[in-house]
């Protein structure tokens, strides 16, 4: 039986039962007084919960495991796989944001917020941000993000990064907005970036400074064909640079795409943005997600990129094992926020 989660507490992020190798805190009460005690560190069993403390920063330990009575049980709170600081989580959405703009963006009166309204599905182009560091101090410019989205009959959206957003937290706690599900963050260092994967016999990967006709037909994104056009004036927007990765079978055919841009925090550190990675139907189980991911890693540090982001449904269980294979952890999660349709 899995741990009860935090109790009495509506939770946004880590909805999920924990499980096996999962890092989490657990506040336990102390036998014989109304004192309580927090064990950080990894599940190492569910039944007794027994938990192995941590190393500094979150990693794994060697450390004699803790088993926690059920009796003494009083909450269980799922971590990320990192200790995180809330400086990185902005550093990670700024250079997020820097690669989906949008087609036309603007800052809030008070420079905290970026609006975004892009031409497409994707709400990574199309919501509002909060990127300036006081946005997690300061409320949410409400009436600012309904009036850009009204300008351009969208219905508004805003972006809710964990931990640097409480105020947009609560905000959308209430009932005029509908979440979205839960994504993971997953970085990793490039300065290790392996070459990439060994393919199949007869298969080649490349990186195009544009995509072609037989690329966009295996561009989707939550199972929906993307606007062609939109993808096109993303790219002459973005502050940074885009490529777009692809591997071909021994006939020409394009098997597995990617898209990888390079952009850059406000501490001026250069990150590569992984995103659409897709494998036709036709060559699936033959390892190429795998390969195209490495390729374009080697790819983004051969352009100066210093560390990775990518972004996953917390559902997409196969696509998280895809990349933790490729050395990505989880860094942080976020949601989107949508504003529900008010009649009259």
């Amino acid at each position: 039986m899995s741990p009860r989660p935090r109790s009495g507490i509506r939770r946004v992020f880590r909805t999920e039962a924990p499980g096996l190798g999962d890092r989490v805190t657990v506040r336990r009460r102390v036998p014989g007084t109304r004192q309580v005690t927090d064990v950080i560190g990894h599940i190492v069993a569910l039944e007794p919960l027994t938990v192995r403390p941590q190393e500094v920063g979150g990693l794994p330990s060697n450390a004699e495991a803790v088993v926690i009575d059920r009796a003494q049980l009083v909450t269980v709170r799922l971590l990320p796989e990192r200790t995180v600081r809330n400086g990185d989580i902005r550093a990670v959405e700024v250079a997020t944001a820097r690669a989906f703009p949008g087609i036309e963006h603007s800052l809030s009166s008070d420079g905290q917020w970026l609006l975004r309204a892009g031409d497409g599905v994707t709400e990574r182009s199309n919501s509002a941000a909060p990127l300036g560091p006081q946005a997690g101090f300061g409320a949410v410019p409400l009436d600012e993000i309904l009036a850009f989205y009204a300008r351009h009959s969208m219905p508004a959206i805003i972006q809710v990064p964990e931990r640097i957003a409480r105020p947009a937290e609560r905000l959308a706690a209430g009932p005029e907005w509908e979440w979205g599900p839960e994504i993971l963050v997953m970085t990793r260092p490039l300065d290790d970036a392996a070459p990439a994967a060994t393919l199949p016999e007869g298969f080649t990967f490349e990186v195009d400074a544009a995509p072609d006709e037989e690329w966009y037909s295996l561009y989707h994104f939550r199972g929906q064909a993307l606007p062609r056009h939109a993808l096109e004036l993303l790219r002459g927007d973005i502050d940074g640079t885009m490529s777009f990765g692809r591997i071909r079978a021994a006939d020409g055919r394009t098997a597995a795409i990617t898209r990888g841009t390079v952009t850059a925090d406000d501490a001026g550190r250069s990150w590569l943005g992984l995103s659409a990675v897709e494998v036709s139907p036709d060559f699936q189980r033959h390892g190429l997600g795998r390969a195209i991911t490495a390729g374009m890693l080697a790819w983004g540090a051969g352009a100066g990129a210093g560390q990775a982001f990518l972004q996953v449904v917390h559902t997409n269980t196969a696509g998280i094992r895809l990349y933790r294979s490729a050395g990505f952890a989880e860094h942080h999660r976020h949601r989107y926020a949508h504003r529900r349709a008010t009649s009259g």
